[in-house]
């Protein structure tokens, strides 16, 4: 078993644990939705408010963990697998996270969301970029367009550029822990731009590469 397995399989283990050890105390229904100002605005009952969390957790890992062994460029994913398993790990600690948020609001201590997920969207976010920087052309991890897709070099290019707006776009999330009610536009706003920019980039960089290629050479 790869070390990544083994720490993320635990860490599921520990979310069934600590859902197992609050359910006796949280409220029926709980509140499981908050609106961009941090104010409830969905419930769940009891259960699934519980055990919704932990099943999508082990869902979503089992779903990362397979992508090396399904995708057609699974030689590529070897060569940056090390940065890939660490952001399993780092995504499965935010879901965590997350949800010891929810228990604990629903057991009294309200701390509010706005106060956790900038943080955790800014971390994710920040090793989103390094993970895109190492990664090599795949047909599941980083910036895919159809023109990443279809170059080597603008692949590198694109993900280069994007992994840096990615780590940016991190320390500005962080910074809505400062605005709550406008923590939401801090991840959303950075996210978007960096999806615009990177396609329209991607795209006139593989524009670029095919009038080099059809360029008469000169003697």
């Amino acid at each position: 078993m790869r070390k990544a397995t083994a720490i993320v399989s635990g860490l599921i283990l520990l979310s069934y644990i600590v859902s197992i050890y609050f359910y006796p105390h949280v409220s029926d229904p709980m509140a499981t939705h908050w609106n961009f100002k941090g104010e409830v605005d969905g419930y769940m009952s009891r259960f699934w408010g519980v055990f919704f969390m932990p099943l999508l957790i082990t869902g979503l890992a089992v779903l990362f963990l397979a992508i090396p062994r399904i995708d057609p460029m699974r030689e590529n994913i070897t060569k940056f697998r090390k940065y890939y398993d660490e952001f399993i790990i780092i995504l499965v600690l935010f879901m965590l996270a997350v949800h010891l948020q929810m228990l604990l609001w629903n057991t009294g201590i309200q701390i509010s969301p706005n106060e956790v997920i900038p943080i955790g969207i800014g971390l994710l976010f920040y090793y989103i970029g390094i993970l895109m920087e190492n990664a090599e052309r795949n047909w599941f991890i980083g910036i895919r367009t159809p023109w990443t897709l279809s170059s080597d070099r603008v692949w590198r290019k694109t993900n280069r550029i994007g992994g840096k707006l990615f780590r940016i776009a991190g320390a500005v999330a962080v910074l809505g822990i400062f605005f709550h009610e406008l923590a939401f536009f801090f991840i959303l706003v950075p996210a978007l731009f960096n999806a615009g920019f990177t396609a329209v980039y991607s795209y006139l960089e593989y524009q670029k590469e095919l009038k080099e290629t059809r360029s008469p050479i000169k003697t």
